[in-house]
């Protein structure tokens, strides 16, 4: 069963480097775009929302500075997670870009290691249904990375929109989320699907995950949510 991986977008116009970080972020489990400008990264928001955005400072069209501003101000992008990739390493310059939105600052050169490293806690700490790290409840087991689900370490076949609701409900224990939530949150906003539809996905769920079916929980009214309680 394959499940959608993240896109990491690359807003860099050195070539070497494009090919070092798609290389790297490739191995560690992400799907990779690049694209050389600011004005080449707007549009590409615009039709397919990334995860996550390494952007560099120095661009041929305009500034990444620019380009980070200019998706802090629109409501549609302003939480994407944005990590600037730059030569720059004076103190005010990490301070502008911080200041300007940006979540985090690698400065080249840089080691891929870490650049993997710095990737996996912001997305964590910003959007948990998409980090690669390995996620549990009770009996289960998701690996993002295969793409598998397990119980008692033995793999459970599962359904593609099951694995993504599953994904979602680890990334966030402990809370409800209503239908219309888990329809923007797992399937997106762009995506024409009837409330009701995640009823049924949530019964497909339980029914893969046997007798750990308790962990989703049904709150009347409400919506669902995973807990181990």
């Amino acid at each position: 069963m394959a499940a959608e991986k993240p896109t990491i977008l690359i807003v860099e116009d050195e070539p070497p480097i494009i090919e070092l970080v798609t290389f790297t972020l490739k191995g560690a489990g992400w799907n990779v775009a690049a694209v050389q400008t600011a004005g080449e990264a707007w549009d590409f928001i615009q039709q397919r929302l990334p995860q996550l955005i390494l952007l560099d400072w120095m661009l041929p069209d305009q500034s990444g500075l620019r380009l980070l501003s200019r998706i802090r101000a629109d409501r549609q992008f302003n939480e994407l997670p944005i990590i600037m990739l730059t030569a720059k390493s004076m103190e005010e310059d990490k301070i502008a870009g911080l200041d300007n939105g940006a979540d985090d600052y690698v400065t080249k050169p840089f080691s891929p290691r870490e650049l993997t490293a710095r990737i996996n806690a912001l997305l964590r700490r910003k959007t948990p249904e998409h980090s690669q790290t390995l996620m549990t409840a009770g009996k289960i087991s998701l690996d993002p990375v295969s793409c598998s689900v397990s119980m008692n370490d033995e793999k459970i076949e599962i359904g593609h929109a099951e694995f993504k609701l599953l994904k979602f409900f680890l990334a966030h224990p402990d809370r409800v989320f209503s239908r219309s939530q888990l329809l923007d949150k797992v399937w997106g906003d762009h995506v024409v699907i009837e409330e009701r539809t995640v009823d049924v996905h949530v019964l497909r769920l339980r029914k893969a995950l046997k007798d750990a079916e308790n962990l989703i929980k049904t709150v009347r009214s409400v919506g669902y949510m995973l807990s181990e309680k």
